[in-house]
């Protein structure tokens, strides 16, 4: 049973949350300093760990996309994307989240999105478009492309945790069994929530708040920044090597992220892509400042890296304040949502959604969950099928995803609520997973797996 004494601790976290997001991203991460005191000294929960290596693959893309910034070869992208954008500019929100849901299929990571929030962007706002509604869609695709990953630790967990295992049509569970589940389900949910998104909020020239924001001046001008539109622009050879240095080092990321054989290997185990990521980007990053004549002075003056600098404060405070509750109580939580599993196994798709969220990982649920659903007599067919299901960490507004597209939002469009889980990411967080955990069902019956 879940101790009462979680809840009130949990109690101080939503507070610490509701002030900062009233405040903005920097209150978020400087408030979680007083929400870890009171967990500490107060309660006596023992300090988790922050987020390093999270921090640190986002600095690194923000030092990247930074000097692509500095050096034009953004404004090189942007005419690219606007080019594109501009016959049929609504397709943004169909268009950004699938790059966001390949990028991560090919890295096994997340995180990648970083690279992309600034552009999408800067093609919403420059185009007219709510910036909330492909920005806060493509931060949950993103994460939705983990499970459908061969590159990520949740796959390869749990490809690992269910070999042996027989399905009922008796072909056993293998990489492109799982994967045969997910790819499939993952296409169809995000098409579902970027759907929704198309039509959520009001669209800019109607939207109250937004009009009275643009009204100063000043206010105007660091929303949209530059308006001059970039079609018909032309650039200068060292920002377009800037842009295809920039993207050369994301197709490097890729290939190894695809081909893991490709990376080093350390005792037993391959370079990891985490460290590959931060790798390339600060190496695009030096390439476009010793050949695109980009001084380095400018990269920290650019808005993405002070865009990007806030959203690493806020990830540093509020992560390690809610892994310090959460691991403190791991095991009464856990002992607690997988004993529903003895009685009802359909609840597995909800518990490993749930223990996601508590754990901030798929391949942290995947790990906890998914061997005591097997042993508690949840049919391999289900586990496999409803195994979409993993990611519930858009239901708080906490994870560095979601916490970088409200930086990156000059706008104010993408948002956290007076009330905290009113925010921009639970409901297309919500379409999404669900969607994807019943389409991949559906695919389960179709092959005969359930």
């Amino acid at each position: 049973m879940i101790p009462t004494v979680f809840w009130i601790e949990l109690l101080v976290i939503l507070i610490c949350l509701f002030y900062g997001a009233r405040k903005g991203g920097m209150a978020l991460g400087l408030v979680s300093g007083i929400g870890l005191l009171v967990l500490t000294f107060v309660f006596h929960v023992k300090p988790g760990t922050p987020p390093v290596s999270v921090i640190l693959t986002i600095l690194a893309v923000v030092m990247g996309s930074a000097t692509l910034q500095a050096s034009g070869g953004l404004d090189c992208l942007l005419q690219i994307a606007e080019k594109a954008l501009r016959s049929r500019p609504r397709l943004v929100v169909y268009i950004a989240p699938y790059c966001a849901w390949i990028l991560t299929i090919l890295c096994g990571t997340g995180h990648t999105v970083y690279t992309l929030l600034p552009i999408i962007y800067d093609v919403a706002i420059k185009t007219g478009i709510r910036p909330e509604r492909p920005m806060a869609a493509s931060t949950i695709a993103s994460q939705m492309g983990v499970i459908c990953s061969p590159a990520s630790v949740a796959v390869v967990s749990a490809v690992a945790i269910l070999e042996g295992h027989v399905l009922p049509n008796g072909s056993p569970v293998d990489l492109l069994t799982i994967l045969g589940i997910t790819i499939p389900a993952g296409f169809v949910g995000i098409f579902a929530e970027a759907t929704f998104s198309l039509f959520r909020g009001k669209d800019l020239d109607k939207d109250p708040e937004f009009q009275k924001l643009i009204s100063d001046p000043e206010q105007k001008q660091y929303v949209y920044g530059d308006s001059m539109t970039l079609i018909g622009k032309k650039f200068a050879a060292s920002q377009w090597l800037a842009l295809w240095i920039f993207l050369g080092s994301v197709a490097i990321v890729a290939v190894f992220g695809a081909f893991p054989e490709l990376r080093p290997v350390f005792g037993k185990k391959s370079l990891s892509m985490t460290l590959v990521i931060q790798m390339m980007m600060l190496c695009a990053g030096a390439l476009m400042v010793i050949f695109c004549r980009t001084r380095a002075a400018d990269v920290g003056k650019s808005s993405v890296f002070r865009s990007g600098a806030v959203a690493i404060a806020a990830v540093y405070g509020v992560a390690w304040m809610s892994d310090s509750l959460f691991q403190a109580h791991l095991p009464a939580l856990k002992a607690s949502l997988t004993g529903a599993v003895q009685a009802y196994p359909w609840l597995y798709a909800v518990v490993i959604l749930i223990v996601s969220k508590f754990v901030n990982s798929q391949a942290a649920a995947v790990a906890i969950i998914l061997p005591v659903a097997i042993q508690v007599g949840v049919p391999t067919g289900i586990a496999v099928s409803m195994i979409s299901a993993c990611y519930g960490y858009y239901i708080l507004p906490t994870y560095p995803s979601d916490l970088a597209a409200l930086q990156f939002d000059r706008s104010g469009t993408t948002h956290i609520g007076k009330f905290v889980i009113n925010h921009s990411f639970i409901i297309p967080g919500l379409i999404g997973v669900i969607t994807a955990t019943v389409v991949g069902t559906l695919l389960g019956f179709v092959y005969g797996y359930i």
